[in-house]
């Protein structure tokens, strides 16, 4: 054959196409979820997803401190939150001894490099089981956004580096951002779940913090699978409220709005690789369906080729041990 154009040039050598790679994956790159409980030296594998744990505070400290010796930079902390604690109002939220101001504070003194990120939404701290306030079987906006307000400041008090709501009311960033600034915690910032989806795949997620909503489901407040310039109108108004990064969530079946987010925004762009994505894949490499390492490593790269500057993702630690040379 007389070809003038061979691609295949570049294929011949592991070498030589690491050397036109387009899109790299690094460990700079992950924001690593940790699940924290109550208790002293206890340490739970969830059922549903293989591998990863929730611990006690001073496990999880031990461990942020194992992240950071591979090279993992960022933590987005979870907090389980006993049911007698638990009520309408999100009282325990705001509690300057709750469970996520003493992990801040924690993390903060042992690891104080560790970017260190809050969930802020009232699910976990609800006796309902939603990410907002319920009157008369309806979540409420405003009044939400008033305590998720101030749920933020205390996170910044704490010593937080960046809040994270991921409740999906109208005009929490803008709120939260004059909060903040009005608290004097000016440098704090915030990642905004901005396209977060109402979607099937955070299943094992719910399991772990046991906050499934109680009655209903989030479809009221978290986005329709169907829409994409929902989503970027979403980015965009959090953008223009005050948030110093996006998110898409979840991760892999919506590539494409991560890409048209990542065209449009002025600020990095986050994707969440959820709990049912790193289930799925999990589940299919214990049946030997998929090589666990292969579809991990695939995966990840797909955030990245589709625009991610950031990936929160359960496998940080697999990978960076991977880069290691560890099993």
């Amino acid at each position: 054959m007389n070809l003038t154009q061979r691609p295949r040039r570049l294929r011949r050598s592991g070498f030589l196409r690491d050397l036109v790679a387009e899109h790299a994956v690094r460990c700079e790159d992950f924001i690593t979820p940790l699940f924290v409980l109550e208790g002293q030296g206890v340490a739970r594998e969830i059922p549903s997803m293989p591998g990863y744990f929730k611990r006690s505070l001073d496990l999880t400290v031990e461990h942020v401190k194992v992240l950071r010796d591979h090279g993992l930079k960022c933590v987005l902390l979870f907090v389980q939150v006993d049911d007698a604690l638990k009520d309408n109002a999100g009282t325990e939220a705001l509690n300057a001894e709750g469970l996520m101001q003493r992990a801040v504070q924690a993390i903060k003194r042992a690891v104080p490099d560790m970017v260190v990120m809050t969930d802020v939404a009232l699910d976990p701290f609800s006796s309902f089981g939603h990410d907002g306030i319920v009157e008369e079987g309806q979540i409420v906006n405003d009044t939400t956004v008033e305590v998720l307000t101030k749920m933020a400041v205390s996170h910044a008090q704490a010593g937080v580096d960046m809040v994270a709501p991921s409740d999906m009311m109208d005009g929490r960033v803008g709120a939260i951002r004059a909060g903040l600034d009005q608290a004097g915690h000016t440098d704090v910032g915030i990642l905004s779940y901005s396209a977060k989806y109402a979607s099937c795949f955070y299943g094992p997620f719910r399991d772990a913090l046991d906050s499934a909503p109680g009655f209903g489901d989030k479809r009221t407040y978290q986005m329709d699978p169907a829409n994409v310039r929902e989503g970027l109108r979403e980015a965009a108004l959090d953008i223009a409220e005050g948030a110093d990064l996006v998110m898409v969530k979840p991760g892999l079946p919506y590539l494409d709005v991560l890409h048209r987010v990542k065209q449009a925004s002025s600020v990095p762009v986050a994707a969440y690789q959820v709990s049912g994505e790193y289930a799925m894949i999990k589940a299919a490499a214990a049946q030997g369906w998929v090589d666990e390492e292969a579809a991990m490593l695939e995966s990840l790269l797909s955030f990245k080729r589709a625009g991610a500057d950031l990936v929160a993702t359960y496998f940080g630690l697999d990978f960076a041990r991977l880069q290691h040379g560890q099993a």
